[in-house]
């Protein structure tokens, strides 16, 4: 069953997000709380959305996403920032599952798209996509302004007023 996030499913949330940061090679990075994520997700202006895939009533993969928005097209979209589906539940079509809930979100509220990232040496994920009809934005490279330089380049900007 793929249903949407609750509060009570916040705490679970961010025990995933560590088993996906492990899954990684990055456990280290995860800074997340529960009370961030339920903040984000279920106080006054929520930012960031979550879908949950049970089976048996447990809890065994998420969807956490936000919108973005294309110039381009004029439209909103979707950005999946982390899928993940416990390794015992793997090969279900649990991912496949999330990702046509995410579909179907963003065709009824007539979004343009969904955009992810993966990691080059993530094959089984890469297949998965490939089989969904996702095509690699090969000509595109993300970047990432974080940490120092992010302050850094902050205290560049010009004062208000």
């Amino acid at each position: 069953m793929i249903r949407p996030a609750t509060s009570q499913d916040v705490a679970t949330l961010v025990e995933l997000v560590r088993e996906l940061a492990e899954y990684e090679r990055s456990p280290d990075s995860v800074e997340l709380v529960p009370e961030q994520l339920d903040a984000v997700l279920f106080g006054d202006s929520p930012t960031v959305f979550a879908h949950v895939a049970e089976v048996e009533g447990r809890i065994v993969g998420m969807a956490i996403w936000f919108l973005n928005f294309s110039t381009w097209t004029g439209r909103n979209g979707i950005y999946l920032e982390d899928l993940y589906v416990r390794p015992a539940a793997r090969g279900r079509g649990i991912g496949r599952a999330l990702l046509a809930e995410l579909a179907a979100v963003a065709h009824r509220s007539g979004y343009g798209r969904v955009d992810w990232a993966v990691l080059n040496w993530n094959e089984t994920a890469l297949r998965l996509y490939r089989s969904l009809g996702a095509a690699p934005l090969d000509e595109w490279t993300s970047y990432r302004l974080a940490g120092p330089e992010l302050a850094g380049l902050a205290h560049e900007a010009p004062t208000p007023g």
